[in-house]
């Protein structure tokens, strides 16, 4: 509790108790741990290489205690690498110390310690380590969510398919919907959004200093390094850059953050659209016992799931607006500024995640008021005059939006002067009469079957 009290940013303090799942990717422990098996997994590939005579293959139970390093790589052992740190002042040059040490008590490791980081550049094990952390997130953080979240809003969507209400456009009245048909709008947007996210390629290089794979081959030129290090990438379940300068460009974490944004952006206008909702009496909140609503009026139930969603992802924009401007830029072969860009990543995603648990808590609480939204339709019979002109054009009649305008433009419309006005059209009897029984509640078009029909039961 005191260093949730004492924590800088409110992610790793008031609701680190939300954010669980991120700490193992994008602390410095994560970043360390992933650097760990990208040195190891380089090692054991080097091991492999049948040209690299100076370093024998590993036998399959070095291999495995190899990887153990990586594999049950705890804090305790990050702070060990931090303590050396310390001395080199380099963060990926401590990780080659730490696992020349661990490699020294067995003689069959310790054979083979000075391939440690073998013609790799820092930028090699970094790339890599990012990449893997975004990987990782994508599977097992982001993804999930984003699942549950279209799947909350598809099963809401057809809950309500038929459940018609009044529609605003500019904030006045119009042509009624159901709130399955704009439930459905926001599902079906997502999972675009998702398909997305799905298919950006992590990529990840691993070429030396200036991804010219110089060193590798004044040292070993029988080496295919090219073939090697694609092999190794892939091997790691990245995809290969051939191309870089010394860092991997950062192209792919652009459009991973830009795509992050589309999505928040969506749910930000999501957020607002359901804040209205609930002001105007169509949502109801269940009410939680022992919550207080405002500090003086006691009445209050507030959409705060929602309002703190919507800060969250404007949060988690903004930074991942700076990401996706500033990692692919970098001063002729490389410069530093990416670094220390990248350390806040996991803030990023952690405003974003943090508002998509409060939005799904927020929409866990809803409850759709029927009788409000019959309330408001039975109110808005002017929102027929669409239906009626339209009708009217097909058979000819004179001028029929300038006669619906003057009805109906800033004037109270009740069921009485609709049904009068269609009264007294000339138009086929059987027409007339489908018009005469039409209600501002059976106006709703084909939008429940737009539901039905093109948005997946969950």
């Amino acid at each position: 509790m005191s260093h949730a009290l004492t924590a800088l940013s409110p992610l790793d303090g008031r609701y680190a108790d939300k954010l669980t799942e991120l700490g193992g990717i994008f602390s410095e422990y994560g970043l360390i741990k992933r650097r760990v098996h990208v040195e190891v997994e380089w090692l054991i590939t080097l091991s492999e290489e049948a040209k690299i005579g100076e370093l024998p293959e590993f036998k399959i139970v070095s291999k495995s205690q190899l990887r153990g390093l990586a594999n049950n790589f705890e804090p305790e052992h990050a702070a060990a690498i931090k303590a050396i740190e310390k001395g080199t002042n380099h963060d990926v040059k401590a990780v080659e110390y730490w696992l020349k040490d661990q490699m020294s008590d067995d003689a069959k490791l310790a054979a083979g310690k000075e391939f440690v980081h073998f013609a790799m550049t820092s930028e090699d094990v970094n790339n890599l380590a990012y990449s893997l952390m975004l990987k990782d997130f994508r599977s097992d953080v982001a993804l999930p969510a984003l699942q549950q979240l279209h799947q909350t809003l598809s099963s809401m969507a057809h809950r309500f398919a038929d459940k018609p209400m009044l529609s605003r456009t500019h904030g006045q009245t119009a042509s009624p919907s159901t709130m399955g048909k704009e439930l459905a709008n926001v599902a079906a947007r997502i999972a675009r959004q998702i398909k997305q996210l799905e298919q950006i390629e992590m990529l990840g290089k691993c070429a030396g200093a200036v991804g010219n794979f110089n060193a590798h081959v004044i040292a070993y030129p029988e080496v295919n390094w090219p073939l090697l290090s694609r092999e190794f990438v892939t091997g790691l379940g990245l995809s290969f850059n051939p191309l870089t300068t010394q860092i991997e460009p950062h192209d792919f974490i652009a459009e991973f953050c830009d795509v992050l944004r589309r999505i928040n952006t969506i749910l930000i206008d999501f957020c607002r659209d359901v804040w209205s909702y609930i002001s105007i009496g169509y949502f109801a909140q269940a009410k939680i016992e022992g919550e207080v609503g405002s500090s003086t009026m006691p009445h209050k139930v507030n959409p705060i799931d929602f309002e703190n969603a919507e800060g969250n992802f404007g949060l988690a924009n903004a930074l991942l607006g700076h990401f996706s401007e500033k990692l692919p830029i970098s001063r002729l072969q490389r410069d530093l500024t990416d670094s220390t860009v990248l350390r806040a990543l996991g803030s990023a995603f952690g405003h974003g995640i943090l508002a998509l648990k409060s939005l799904q808590k927020g929409l866990s609480k809803l409850s759709l008021n029927e009788a409000r939204l019959q309330a408001d339709l039975d109110t808005s019979w002017e929102v027929l005059a669409e239906a009626i002109q339209t009708v009217m054009r097909r058979y000819g009649l004179p001028n029929p939006y300038e006669q619906l305008k003057a009805l109906t433009r800033g004037s109270s419309i009740d069921a009485a002067n609709t049904r009068a006005f269609i009264a007294g059209l000339e138009l086929p009897e059987n027409v007339k009469q489908r018009l005469l029984e039409l209600t501002p509640a059976g106006y709703t078009g084909l939008a429940a079957s737009l539901v039905t029909e093109h948005l997946p039961r969950p």
